[in-house]
């Protein structure tokens, strides 16, 4: 297994920290985290149109680039340092993976395409009141109606919940555990926009009332590719969490140069220097632990399941020391709202509760390694 950036990758790498350094600098976050949507739609349609960004691992034949998970994490990792606004996570890491997981191609070539043209704002629904991603915790109902099936139920903390014009909702028919497709215009489907801590990142609850929805693949044979699709968020999120720790590093190091204190810049003293060092190991352990990932997940690989529960506990820990520290180390002035810092600590905390802690992570990985 490889573990360097080829050529390409690295080109990439500079053409989305370019396209993110224009379309989402800090004043820009904070005006779209204001919003009721939460993205621009003229940088959505861009990114989709100029960059290819949406389409980048969707197979050629269902409209995208086929690429790999090695190109996904690079450009989630800039998007991490950028707190870009965006359905990208909910559209291109939940949703299309949840199609491709799934094993029925009739689905894949009907959404797939809208979600690689960026026509199609997708999201993926599966938690619900307890935030909880075990798939046994699913109790949103499917019953049979006619030649479909009807939802009854809520779900909650949906990312993009409210704006997505595709909602993937898992559910459990008499079958077990199955996938649906519910159109945002559907009867019975009402979207509300949740309050939440990380601003940046939109949520929704979503209640059903007899929805009609689309079945994607067998009834009761989604469990297999539904736990994939959490494999491969996870490691998605964890490459955001890397991209947003090296940002709050590279933060504390620039303002350690050039803060004087005593007559002296504060990145000579001690303490300093420690916090800084701590910062450096996580990140780069971290980062180690996303590429390592990314590439068993480009690769198909036996240890996926061990090392996306590895990538998501260890890098949800990085992220919120290097966000927390980062404060630390600003000291008054990164305590204000008018300093970026919280925004970054508020989408670490975000991030590390999100799809599992690091307390369920650990545990997945203790029994896939048979402790």
């Amino acid at each position: 297994m490889n573990f360097a950036f080829n050529e390409e990758q690295d080109e990439l790498r500079k053409m989305v920290n370019r396209f993110l350094q224009e379309k989402s600098p800090e004043a820009e976050v904070r005006r779209l985290m204001e919003t009721e949507d939460g993205y621009d739609k003229a940088v959505w349609e861009q990114m989709a149109g100029e960059l290819g960004l949406q389409s980048l691992t969707i197979p050629e034949e269902f409209g995208g680039s086929g690429f790999s998970y090695v190109e996904l994490i690079v450009v989630l990792e800039e998007m991490g340092a950028a707190l870009l606004c965006s359905p990208y996570f909910s559209s291109v890491v939940l949703a299309a993976n949840a199609l491709l997981t799934s094993g029925d191609d009739e689905a894949k070539a009907a959404y797939l395409p809208g979600i690689a043209s960026g026509e199609t704002i997708a999201t993926l629904a599966l938690t619900e009141d307890n935030g909880s991603p075990e798939l046994s915790a699913i109790a949103l109902e499917a019953t049979k109606s006619g030649d479909g099936y009807t939802l009854t139920g809520h779900k909650n903390y949906v990312l993009d919940g409210h704006i997505a014009n595709l909602i993937l909702v898992a559910a459990t028919t008499t079958e077990g555990l199955s996938l649906f497709a519910v159109d945002a215009n559907a009867t019975g489907l009402t979207r509300t926009a949740l309050p939440t801590m990380d601003q940046t990142r939109k949520q929704a609850r979503l209640e059903f009332a007899s929805t009609p929805a689309r079945l994607i693949g067998a009834s009761g044979g989604a469990e297999a590719g539904l736990t994939k699709t959490l494999q491969l968020v996870a490691i998605g999120l964890a490459a955001e969490q890397v991209g947003g720790a090296q940002h709050c590093l590279d933060m504390s190091v620039e303002y350690a140069k050039v803060r004087i204190q005593f007559g002296r810049p504060i990145g000579s003293f001690q303490a300093i220097k420690h916090k800084c060092a701590d910062m450096l190991l996580e990140v780069e352990s971290a980062k180690s632990a996303a590429y390592y990932a990314a590439f068993a997940a480009a690769e198909d690989s036996d240890e996926l399941p061990v090392v996306a529960s590895l990538a998501k506990s260890y890098c949800s820990e990085a992220y919120f020391h290097a966000a927390a520290d980062n404060i630390q180390i600003h000291g008054g002035i990164g305590f204000t709202w008018e300093h970026p810092a919280h925004l970054y600590f508020k989408r670490a905390k975000s991030s590390e509760l999100l799809f599992g802690d690091p307390s369920y992570h650990r545990e997945l990985l203790a029994q896939q390694i048979g402790l």
